[in-house]
C-alpha cells in the first residue's frame, strides 16, 4: 500500500517540537478512570480511542523507537532526555523505512473531485487522486507552525458539521494596574485554591498554581479549568474565580493571626509574617482590596480566602496551547470516517474535543490517529 504524507510547511512535526521546549509531556501516569475524566463532555468518545491506544501503549511505542520515558512526581510522563527532536527523528526514520513518501510545501485546498485532492505548491497547483485520506490538520493555535484553521471553511463547504474553533489551554484577561503588570508579570502564585461555580450552579474547587501575566493570568491551574471559564464568559460576559491565597489556614485561624497587634509593621510586611504571603500575593491583594478591608482583620481574612478575579476574555486563539471545537464527532463513524465523505478520516486536534495540559492532548491525538489510520486501511481492504 502506497502512503503519501502532505504538509503545508517545509518540515513536519513543528508543533511537536514546540511541545519539546517544555520537556515533551507525552502522557500521564494517573489511573485510567481519572485520566478519561480529563476529556470532559467527550470522555466517552475519547475513552473508546484510548481502548485502542492508551498511556501505556504510547510509552511502549516510544520505547520501540529507542526512547525511554519516566513519570515525574506529578505523574506526567516525559522522554528520559526531555527532548522532542530525537523522538521525532527516529519516528520519521521508521516511516520512511516503511515506505511513506513525504511531500513538503503542499497546502491542502480541498477537493477537485470526490477522490482528488487539491494542493497549492511552490510549483503551482497540483491534483492528487487518493483512494483513502486521513486529515490531521490541527486546530488554529500557533498558526505559524502550520495549523491555521483554514480547513474549517473547506470542510463546511463540503457539508461537514464543524463546531467553531475556540482557544483552549490559554490565559485570561484582567485589567491590571501598570504597577502589577510591570513588576509581577511572569511571577507564579502557589499554592492557591481556585473556587468557581459552573454553568449548572455546582460549586467546584481545585488547588494548584498559575502565573500573573501582563494581560491577566495563565498557567496549569487556569488551563485545567479553562473550558468552564470560557463558557461562563460566553454566557455571562465574564467569569468569576475566587482564590484562596492561604489554603493552609482556615478563615477563623487566619483572622486570629491577623488580629494580633501590628505595631510598626507595614500591612505588606504583616501579611508576609502572619499569613505567609509572598510579594506577588501581596501585590494581588493590594490590587483588588480597598483600604477599609485591609484595616479589618476579619474582613481581610475573608478576602484572602476568597479573593475575586473577574475574567473578561480568553486570550486570542493564536496564542493558545490548543483549541476546542472542530469536526463534530457525530459527523464521524466509529472509525473516524466522515459520514458525508466516505473514505476520508479525521484525527487529532481538528476533532471536537479538548483536554488540559498534562499529556492528555498528545495521548488523544495519537489514539485518534491510530483509529483513523486503521479505519483507512480497512477501507482499502488491507
Amino acid at each position: 500500500m502506497a502512503v503519501d504524507l502532505y504538509d503545508a510547511k517545509g518540515s513536519v512535526g513543528r508543533k511537536f517540537l514546540l511541545a519539546g521546549k517544555g520537556g515533551l509531556n507525552l502522557t500521564h501516569g494517573e489511573p485510567r478512570a481519572r485520566f478519561v475524566e480529563r476529556y470532559g463532555a467527550r470522555r466517552d468518545e475519547v475513552g473508546r480511542w484510548l481502548d485502542a491506544f492508551d498511556a501505556d501503549a504510547l510509552r511502549t511505542w516510544a520505547r520501540g523507537l529507542g526512547v525511554e520515558t519516566f513519570a515525574g512526581s506529578s505523574g506526567r510522563v516525559f522522554p528520559a532526555d526531555l527532548k522532542a527532536a530525537p523522538l521525532l527523528r527516529d519516528w520519521l526514520r521508521r516511516l520512511r523505512e516503511s515506505g511513506v513518501t513525504f511531500h513538503m510545501h503542499h497546502r491542502w485546498l480541498g477537493w477537485q473531485a470526490h477522490d482528488t485532492l487539491h494542493f497549492a505548491t511552490p510549483q503551482g497547483e497540483r491534483a492528487v487522486p487518493a483512494d483513502a485520506v486521513v486529515l490531521a490538520l490541527g486546530g488554529a493555535s500557533w498558526p505559524q507552525l502550520g495549523s491555521d484553521g483554514t480547513w474549517v471553511a473547506l470542510l463546511q463547504q463540503a457539508g461537514i458539521d464543524v463546531a467553531p474553533l475556540q482557544p483552549a489551554n490559554c490565559g485570561f484577561e484582567l485589567a491590571w494596574s501598570e504597577h502589577l503588570s510591570s513588576r509581577f508579570a511572569g511571577t507564579p502564585l502557589k499554592p492557591v485554591v481556585a473556587h468557581w461555580v459552573d454553568r449548572h450552579g455546582v460549586a467546584h474547587s481545585r488547588q494548584g498554581e498559575f502565573v500573573l501575566s501582563e494581560y491577566g493570568i495563565e498557567g496549569s491551574l487556569i488551563y485545567a479549568i479553562g473550558a468552564e471559564l470560557r463558557e461562563q464568559i460566553r454566557e455571562h460576559g465574564e467569569a468569576l474565580l475566587q482564590l484562596d491565597l492561604v489554603p493552609g489556614y482556615s478563615e477563623a485561624a487566619l483572622a486570629e493571626r491577623l488580629a494580633a497587634p501590628r505595631g510598626k509593621h507595614s500591612i505588606g510586611d504583616w501579611l508576609r509574617r502572619r499569613a505567609g504571603l509572598d510579594a506577588a500575593k501581596c501585590a494581588l491583594v493590594f490590587e483588588l482590596t480597598d483600604k477599609p478591608t485591609l484595616a479589618d482583620p476579619l474582613a481581610l481574612a475573608a478576602r484572602l480566602k476568597a479573593l475575586p478575579l473577574r475574567l473578561r476574555a480568553a486570550r486570542p486563539i493564536a496564542e493558545a496551547i490548543s483549541t476546542a471545537g472542530g469536526v463534530r464527532l457525530e459527523a464521524l463513524d466509529e472509525n473516524l470516517m466522515l459520514r458525508a465523505r466516505p473514505g476520508v478520516f479525521c484525527a487529532g486536534e481538528m476533532l471536537d474535543w479538548e483536554a488540559p495540559t498534562g499529556g492528555y492532548l498528545l495521548t488523544a491525538c495519537f489514539a485518534s490517529g491510530l483509529i483513523a489510520g486503521r479505519g483507512a486501511a480497512r477501507w482499502l481492504g488491507a
